[in-house]
């Protein structure tokens, strides 16, 4: 079955950006054209001269979290980090945790900063409840005693100070993500009003990444995969934006894969409309997409439902293609990488 798809590829390791551009709209940008089956190189500034004036972008407001926490183990002095996922109704933490041992429940755990968690429950395989010991939110206490939750495949997720900045979009508002809706790493807010000036909208949707976005798909038949949830919401205005757009005859480009899930979510009914809460939805070949014109994507890893979602739009053939000639021309993959466009 997996012969059917582009599911799989080769990638040289020196490919892997380890670090963004020098500035964030100097990526490269491959552009795949789907009726003439072409493929140009442009770079991500550029993106005023390949679009339409009348166009919209839709982007995801998302924000990335600090969900990511280093210390160690009070009892034993051992090592410990965790990745914060989500907050129960009781206030405990679930996090994605590892150490050496089996701790126990009741065991303590501490970062540098001082914050202490107490371990309630395992829920699965490294997923366990935890429970802070100070006030507040999620959001504020990781603001203080969280880092800046990196992939493995960059730095093996070790951030560094710029990551803080760099590993967020520039119209990042919602915080919620565990990890950055790459594609829109790229933006600047030059580019942004460049783009204004050229006549092409944007609008916001959210989907609070999550790390289900990135698990390989295990079994060989991907259509039996089990997609994961990620809460997501389309407001009124943006599904208004979008009517307008098309009804004048421009464009709807979603910047993202999550952008993608998101409004095509909002319209699994026939017709686009407000949406909150979250989506199951999985896309990959053939898929009947109800919104979208065109998307803006990173290069993504092999076996995973972001490459099956790329190629249920740009078709399988030409995705291939562009894929073995990324590698041949040395492009930057994955989240701090280049970009494709597909039009």
């Amino acid at each position: 079955m997996t012969s059917d798809f582009f599911f799989d590829y080769e990638l040289p390791d020196a490919l892997i950006a380890q670090h963004p551009a020098a500035r964030r709209d100097d990526a490269r940008l491959m552009v795949l054209r789907r009726d003439s089956g072409t493929i140009e190189h442009h770079h991500f500034r550029d993106l005023p001269n390949l679009l339409n004036s009348g166009d919209l972008l839709v982007l995801n407001d998302t924000k990335v979290i600090p969900a990511r926490m280093i210390g160690r183990r009070e009892r034993t002095g051992g090592r410990w980090e965790s990745l914060y996922l989500a907050t129960h109704a009781n206030g405990t933490w679930q996090c994605l945790s590892q150490t050496r041992g089996y701790p126990e429940v009741g065991e303590v755990f501490i970062t540098p900063s001082g914050l202490r968690l107490t371990l309630t429950e395992r829920t699965a395989d490294r997923h366990w409840l935890l429970r802070p010991d100070m006030p507040g939110t999620a959001d504020e206490i990781l603001a203080i005693h969280g880092q800046m939750p990196l992939p493995p495949y960059i730095r093996k997720g070790e951030a560094a100070e710029p990551d803080s900045e760099r590993y967020q979009t520039v119209y990042a508002r919602q915080p919620g993500s565990v990890a950055a809706p790459t594609a829109g790493l790229h933006f600047t807010p030059e580019l942004l009003a460049a783009l204004s000036m050229a006549g092409i909208g944007n609008a916001s949707v959210t989907l609070h990444v999550g790390l289900g976005t990135f698990q390989p798909v295990k079994v060989e038949d991907p259509t039996q995969h089990s997609i994961h949830a990620e809460w997501c919401e389309v407001s009124p205005e943006t599904v208004s934006a979008i009517a307008t757009t098309k009804a004048a005859g421009g464009r709807i480009i979603a910047v993202g894969t999550t952008t993608t899930r998101t409004l095509e979510s909002a319209a699994r009914t026939g017709l686009l409309a407000p949406y909150s809460g979250d989506s199951k939805l999985y896309i990959l070949p053939p898929f009947d997409f109800r919104v979208l014109n065109g998307l803006i994507t990173n290069f993504h890893l092999p076996r995973t439902t972001l490459l099956l979602l790329v190629q249920a739009f740009a078709g399988t053939e030409l995705l291939r293609r562009a894929y073995e000639i990324a590698i041949a021309e040395g492009y930057r993959f994955y989240s701090y990488g280049d970009a494709m466009l597909i039009l």
